[in-house]
């Protein structure tokens, strides 16, 4: 009795050598284009400051940006999704400072439009880190969210982030209809076809985001985002959100966290495969990763390109991750990874 497989499930024949083994996934290549950077940018202008829960992260004045970026550009990178961390401005219940002439992203965009003309700026549009309360809308007297006043102000934000000179609105806030309010002011100020929308579509309410709200200062004074973040045993909802998202008008969507709803990733990527799809490699998957590689625990670039790989595998195809710059080192003498 023969014990040979049939000819057809012979495996072996197809993977004995490295091109062999990348034909089996050309569509999960990792290039620059790939990836998205995050970067925190302070009301200080000249500080540059070390991040003690995301070893390697730092938040950079504006006057340090330049001289971060500049190596960053030159290895390839494409992208950046900037958030603004108040410090000195005063924090209240509408955040004020959201978009006010002191607010740390309008007085950077114009600068980095300047200073990298062909960098793709996408800017993270919430209010958490400008209120008083570390919520992402306008709260109702008895804590509650007044959605329409909501609406109302992220609209306003993202028409000053649109004015200054953000080529993407990201709104990670989850508020019911944000989309449809930001394309309709976006339109009726001749922003329509000149800034895009990119939807936190499907957002969990995660225990990964913990060093990112140490990063941006916005942790909620009270009570948490579960209201209005979707629950992590949620797959319908999400993909009700990703399709609610679709119909206001979003250009882009996106899945966050990443490793942890792969399965939320591959079942968007189904249902709307005509949309770019980006998925969020957070702070708490960033230093999980990191710490494991700082204690001998793992290989750092083989477990982070078998994490990045299974994202594209997944049909991610922007990946934003803080390890961007480890990333677009690794890609300088090469074109993929």
């Amino acid at each position: 009795m023969s014990y040979l497989p049939e000819k057809k499930h012979i495996l072996a024949s197809g993977i004995f050598n490295q091109t062999l083994r990348d034909w089996q996934g050309l569509n999960c290549a990792l290039t620059a284009k790939n990836f998205m950077y995050p970067i925190f940018i302070i009301d200080n202008e000249n500080e540059i400051q070390p991040i003690k829960s995301m070893p390697g992260v730092c938040r950079y004045g504006i006057n340090k940006l330049k001289s971060h970026l500049e190596p960053l550009v030159k290895n390839g990178l494409s992208s950046i999704l900037i958030f603004g961390v108040s410090e000195k401005l005063p924090k209240d219940e509408l955040g004020t400072h959201a978009d006010s002439n002191e607010n740390p992203v309008i007085l950077a965009l114009p600068k980095l439009k300047k200073w990298f003309p062909n960098l793709m700026i996408a800017c993270d549009l919430c209010l958490c880190p400008y209120t008083s309360h570390g919520h992402c809308g306008i709260l109702n007297k008895d804590g509650t969210i007044n959605n329409a006043k909501s609406l109302k102000r992220l609209a306003q934000i993202a028409l000053s982030y649109a004015k200054a000179g953000a080529d993407i609105i990201a709104p990670s806030d989850m508020m019911d209809g944000r989309i449809g309010a930001i394309k309709q002011i976006l339109i009726d100020n001749d922003f329509g076809n000149k800034v895009a929308v990119l939807s936190y579509a499907a957002k969990f309410a995660s225990s990964f985001y913990g060093p990112f709200r140490d990063a941006a200062k916005s942790a909620p004074t009270f009570g948490d985002r579960k209201c209005y973040q979707l629950p992590p045993n949620s797959s319908g909802l999400a993909l009700r959100a990703t399709k609610r998202d679709v119909e206001e008008g979003a250009d882009m969507i996106m899945v966050k966290p990443g490793l942890p709803y792969l399965d939320i990733v591959q079942t968007t990527r189904a249902h709307f495969p005509e949309y770019p799809l980006f998925i969020y490699q957070v702070s708490g998957e960033y230093a999980m990763i990191y710490y494991a590689a700082q204690a001998g625990v793992i290989d750092l670039k083989v477990v982070l390109l078998e994490v990045l790989t299974s994202m594209r595998r997944a049909g991610a195809d922007v990946i934003i991750t803080y390890f961007t710059p480890q990333l677009l080192d690794w890609l300088a003498n090469k074109s993929k990874i």
